[in-house]
Formats: C-alpha cells, structure tokens, sequence
C-alpha cells in the first residue's frame, strides 16, 4: 500500500489543480482550483483551445462574465473526471463586499447548472474575511455550499462554523512561511516539522475545535510546502494537494498512521469561543501572521484574475 492509498483510509484526498490532465492518475476524490492556478493552467499549449472556445463562444459579453464561464468550463471538465466536488472561486476582488459575492457565487452555480451539473457537486470559493463569511452563510441559507479559503486564523474557522459553511480551507504552507520567515536566522526546521509545524498546529487546533462542539463544518487543509505536513494530518476530513506532493506519497510505502481522531477530540476539555463583528475583527488584528497572509492572499489572488483578464482580452 502506497503512503497515498494509506491517507486515503483516514482522509478525503482533494487534488489542488487546474490542470484537469493530470487528476486520473491520482484517483482524488474531490478537486479545488484558484485564478493562480487557472492562469498557470490557460497558459500551457493543452488549454489553449479551451479558453479560444470559451472567449469565442461568448465574445461582447462582459469581462467578469467571461472569466466566470472560464472557470466553470474548467470545473466541468474536472468534475467530468472526478466523483465528488469541485470547489471553483469567486473573485478576490470581492473579498469585502458581501452582496457582490453572493451575487457572483449565484452566478457560477446557475452557469454549472446550465451545463446539468448539480448544485451539490460545487463548493462556492470565498476568502475568509467577515463579509466573505456572512456572505457564505447566505449563500448557505439558499442552498449553496461554500468552501472558505485563505483561512489563517482560528477566529476565522470559528465565525465559520458559527457561518454553518460547507467547508473550510487553512492554509497550512503559508502560515509555516510567515514563521519561517519571521523567526530568519533562528527557524530550526526539524523542531518544526511534522506536528511541531506552525501550520500543522494550526489546523490541529481548528480540527479539535470543530470534533469536539460537534460543527459539522468540514475541514479541508490546504497550501502544502512538503509531505511531512500532510502525513501529520492525516485524518483531517480532506486535505487538497497538489500534483507536486501527490507523486512522491503514491510513490511511498511508508508507514502512514492517523494523526487526527474526532472521538480523541471530543474527549478533550476546550473551552467554548464565539465571535461577533468587532470580536472577529480585534482577534483577526491581533495576530500578525494572519493578517498579513489574508491580505497578501487576497492581493495575489486578485492579481492572477486581472492577468487572467488580460490574457481572454486577447484572444
């Protein structure tokens, strides 16, 4: 048994790709996509002819609206691979406006739909900020299902689960650069790897929360640097990969055993958090990592869409 057929016991295996191609190989359950890597994606000689047809198809119809149809076209084509979701974002740009994400999630599932996918088999991508997140439970509310992303914080997860939101995305890799980075010098990478990993930590904690008060709120972590932190999570409801760690885990047949347990979690003795409005924005601001990493992921992400606009002006 491969490493990956072993983490496919304890863990949903999610691929973290725009490069439909590659997914058969890997036998993922679910598949997550950004504009990072849907611009990575349009930019190989394969699905050139993809976005050709695309913009083609629906020429003198607005920007936003043809980005949209982009992705969509792209999660048919993964979901026609796959058996589960495909978890497909709206604008970064939206980040901080609540009716303008509701109406663009709208949008996605009705153009997925239109092509005779269910409503089931998409997870509506929003970052984690506040008015992302009341964005996410209205969308919830009429039936849409989400799943949170550039999530770095534990006040983020939770404002989640209170959200009643599909799913949840911590980043795992980009919280361990932010303290690999910060500490410089002084970072000594094995009393940091592994379940040490800050990142690894993080999602821990968010997983224990959501077991042990008994959210239903799936966690998914995500933005892996290295294999050492995916088999310290094993056991996580899903974990998204890219193609990169995929082949060196079906490549090993090291032992692989769970490393996160709901019924251990349950047994713990956790305190009970809540937050509203300005006790989700005062802890937000009170680490560091978090708030730079929100911003900073909100601004690449915002970035590859405007070059992802560029390249379909033109086609």
């Amino acid at each position: 048994m491969t490493q990956l057929d072993a983490l496919k016991q304890f863990t949903t295996v999610v691929a973290d790709t725009g490069d439909f191609r590659q997914l058969a190989q890997f036998k993922p359950q679910d598949a997550t996509t950004n504009p990072s890597l849907i611009l990575k994606a349009v930019q190989k000689a394969d699905y050139a002819p993809l976005m050709q047809d695309t913009v083609g198809r629906f020429k003198g119809r607005a920007l936003d609206e043809i980005m949209d149809r982009l992705l969509v076209r792209f999660g048919c084509e993964i979901l026609s691979i796959i058996p589960g979701r495909v978890s497909t974002e709206v604008d970064a740009r939206l980040s901080f406006d609540t009716p303008a994400t509701v109406t663009r999630g709208e949008r996605l599932i009705a153009l997925y739909q239109a092509e005779g996918i269910h409503i089931d088999r998409v997870l509506v991508k929003v970052a984690a900020t506040w008015e992302g997140i009341q964005a996410a439970r209205e969308l919830e509310q009429r039936g849409i299902h989400t799943n949170l992303t550039l999530l770095f914080s534990f006040c983020q997860a939770v404002a989640c689960g209170q959200a009643r939101v599909q799913l949840i995305s911590p980043f795992v890799g980009r919280i361990y650069d932010w303290y690999k980075k910060s500490a410089g010098s002084g970072w000594v990478e094995a009393a940091n790897a592994g379940a040490n990993d800050p990142g690894v930590k993080s999602v821990r904690e968010i997983y224990n929360h959501y077991k042990h008060f008994g959210i239903a709120t799936e966690v998914m972590g995500a933005s892996f640097r290295n294999v050492g932190q995916i088999t310290a999570l094993a056991g996580c409801d899903l974990l998204t990969i890219s193609p990169e760690l995929l082949a060196p885990l079906a490549a090993s047949d090291a032992t692989l055993e769970r490393a996160l347990d709901a019924q251990a979690a349950a047994a713990l003795a956790l305190p009970a958090v809540s937050f509203d409005e300005a006790g989700f924005r005062y802890a937000l601001n009170e680490d560091a990592m978090a708030t730079e990493k929100l911003a900073e992921g909100i601004r690449a992400f915002a970035l590859d869409a405007l070059k992802l606009e560029q390249l379909l002006l033109a086609v």
